[in-house]
């Protein structure tokens, strides 16, 4: 009887939390087409502006990839009202923050300053959009800057171009098949105009969210953004008929080799939805049950237990068009890589024919339930939560409505997705090796 008193009790204190977790905002579009989101916090004196562009990697075409990502970096050049070299002079010397990040799908650019700076970060977001300085300085500059990238986190970081080749074998006609930082020589080959021509096909207001979330007074927001952003001229959005891949009917291996390893690792991957199916979050529930910390399936056994790998993992990589499903490990000792590609197999023929335990099932949702208490725990993450569930998922109040799909995903369903997508006749099996000496 206590136990059942002190179970009731947690359940309600975590409703409690989860209801207080509800994140109230305000969205319209302007005469233009942007997009505005507004989330009112006034718990601490800070507000970040941020802008998500419906632009990624998969908007690029053959020859010239690495576009979307290269203009993460260039548009912090400067504009006719912002000298080049200033922009991060302007943000820290005001108190604030700024970043940017690329994916295949979109790019976002935010800054976070006191809230009595407000208006500057609204100011400097307008004039990226409005008219960013795209010359050949900036653009040999920055040429050189994304290539010391590319040389640190991928080319000479082990095992850094792993899931670049998992990416090129699992998409043939799909763009996902290059990765977001594209391709060094086509970046070095492009022409002035080509990024001229980009940032005019791209980067206009109604293919563009702006969120502004903190310590904001929305009428005088409202204000500020109509000053700023409602004389920037409509743009044209073009539709995203990118071309579909069949499914995967036959197992596919490849071997490919990095000269910064001397451990082997061997991926199985797989093709599965985009983000807005439902099986998207009950794949990401069975990449959790699989290897979300030391007690799960298979660290428990192959790390923890039978010491056959140093490394395994599940992931399950979210797109916008598609979704990435895939093992990783990394053999212990002479472990084979048949031994390893049995054990996680063996895995799997359990989830198609066995539902998971009880315990195993509210392990799991106690595990997501924690996590969605835990997002958006600054006004950073609640912002840039905000756009990509308004960009890429079509639905803002995702932000307060996903738990509610996680908590509604059955252990039939968690079975049903495994039969559907995890068969090996639907798989690329990578073989990422050392160099030959």
């Amino acid at each position: 009887m206590k136990k059942r008193l002190l179970s009731v009790a947690a359940a309600a204190f975590f409703g409690a939390m989860l209801n207080a977790q509800q994140i109230k905002f305000e969205e319209y579009d302007l005469p233009n087409g942007l997009h505005v989101i507004l989330h009112q916090d006034n718990s601490a004196p800070v507000v970040t502006t941020g802008v998500m562009y419906h632009v990624g990697a998969k908007d690029e075409v053959v020859g010239r990839t690495g576009f979307a990502h290269f203009f993460e970096h260039l548009l912090f050049e400067g504009t006719p009202n912002i000298k080049r070299g200033e922009w991060f002079k302007i943000v820290s010397s005001n108190g604030g923050q700024n970043n940017a990040n690329t994916t295949n799908d979109r790019t976002y650019y935010y800054e976070t300053f006191p809230s009595n700076n407000e208006q500057l970060g609204l100011w400097m977001e307008s004039e990226r959009l409005r008219h960013a300085e795209i010359n050949q300085i900036g653009v040999d500059t920055q040429r050189e800057v994304v290539k010391e990238e590319k040389r640190m986190r991928m080319d000479n970081q082990p095992y850094g171009n792993l899931f670049t080749n998992v990416q090129k074998n699992l998409f043939t006609k799909h763009p996902y098949t290059w990765s977001t930082i594209g391709s060094m020589d086509d970046l070095n080959s492009a022409k002035l105009d080509e990024f001229k021509a980009f940032y005019k096909k791209y980067y206009v207001p109604n293919n563009a969210t702006l969120v502004v979330a903190g310590d904001i007074k929305p009428e005088q927001t409202k204000k500020w953004i109509k000053e700023y952003y409602g004389a920037i001229p409509k743009g044209t959005v073009y539709p995203k008929n990118f071309p579909k891949d069949e499914p995967i009917t036959k197992e596919k291996e490849v071997t490919a080799h990095d000269p910064n390893i001397q451990l082997p690792a061997y991926v199985f991957a797989y093709r599965t939805p985009g983000n807005k199916e439902k099986d998207a979050y009950v794949l990401d529930m069975l990449s959790s049950y699989l290897s979300n910390g030391k007690s799960s399936v298979l660290y428990k056994k192959l790390v923890d237990q039978e010491k056959k790998a140093l490394q395994v993992a599940a992931f399950n990589q979210g797109l916008e068009d598609y979704g990435i499903f895939a093992f990783f490990a990394i053999p212990m000792g002479a472990t084979t890589k048949q031994t390893l590609q049995s054990d996680i197999d063996a895995e799997i023929k359990k989830l198609q024919t066995t539902l998971i335990s009880d315990e195993d099932y509210q392990k799991l949702q106690n595990q997501y339930e924690n996590q969605f208490v835990n997002a958006n725990s600054s006004i950073q993450g609640i912002a840039a939560s905000l756009a990509t569930n308004h960009v890429l998922m079509g639905d803002t109040n995702l932000i307060n409505k996903e738990i509610d799909i996680y908590k509604s995903i059955t252990k039939q369903d968690l079975q049903n997705a495994a039969k559907k997508y995890l068969n090996s006749n639907q798989r690329v099996v990578l073989n990422y090796l050392p160099e030959k000496k």
